[in-house]
């Protein structure tokens, strides 16, 4: 396939996509943004995106992802309460995670991954029913880390939203694979605007110290 050739498919795939696919990716766009920005206000925009991508990938049979908007919404919902009162004085800091924690994560990650995409292949007709899994479990571990402020978060996406670029290329969610582009892009400056920030809490606290 050429470059014009794709161009075509992309138009028409995305001239049929349906209006809540486009609010729930447009919506989702919004979470990430804020989210760069530290404001909480990107808890509100994900519980509303989460809540529409819960028909989006049901309707794909993307069994996984379906289930995982579900997760999504709980976490708006905590995401919003810990960044507010989270910490001790108020506001909930950029923080680090260490190298075991991730390792467990990652443990943790590839056990369920094996044990639903397994489950998922037998029962459900799911069509990828490994990468289906493995963006979910993916994707619980570092929503967690969104909503507890470590910056690790970026990197774990960058790996995560490129699995699933691909995940809704092969499914014809062409709205939804975009949106995922962009966010390859937004979690390098999500990287930076927090690292930046970071690295002010401590020279703050240095100097008052």
């Amino acid at each position: 396939m050429n470059w014009h050739e794709l161009q075509q498919g992309l138009a028409s795939a995305l001239a049929a996509t349906t209006p809540v696919e486009g609010a729930a990716a447009a919506l989702g766009l919004v979470y990430v943004v804020l989210a760069i920005r530290q404001s909480a206000a990107c808890w509100l925009a994900a519980l509303v995106s989460t809540s529409l991508y819960l028909i989006v990938f049901a309707r794909a049979r993307l069994y996984m992802q379906a289930a995982l908007q579900l997760y999504y919404v709980a976490m708006a919902l905590y995401g919003w309460w810990s960044w507010r009162h989270g910490a001790a004085g108020g506001r909930l800091a950029v923080s680090r995670v260490s190298w075991r924690l991730q390792a467990a994560g990652l443990a943790g990650i590839a056990a369920a991954t094996l044990a639903s995409a397994g489950w998922l292949a037998r029962e459900s007709g799911s069509p990828q029913p490994y990468l289906d899994s493995l963006t979910t479990w993916a994707s619980v571990y570092t929503t967690w880390l969104v909503a507890r402020k470590a910056l690790e978060n970026w990197a774990w996406w960058l790996a995560v939203d490129a699995l699933i670029v691909v995940l809704c290329w092969q499914q014809k969610l062409y709205a939804t694979m975009l949106l995922y582009v962009l966010y390859l892009g937004l979690v390098v400056v999500g990287w930076r605007a927090w690292h930046r920030d970071m690295q002010g809490q401590a020279a703050a606290r240095a100097a008052s110290g």
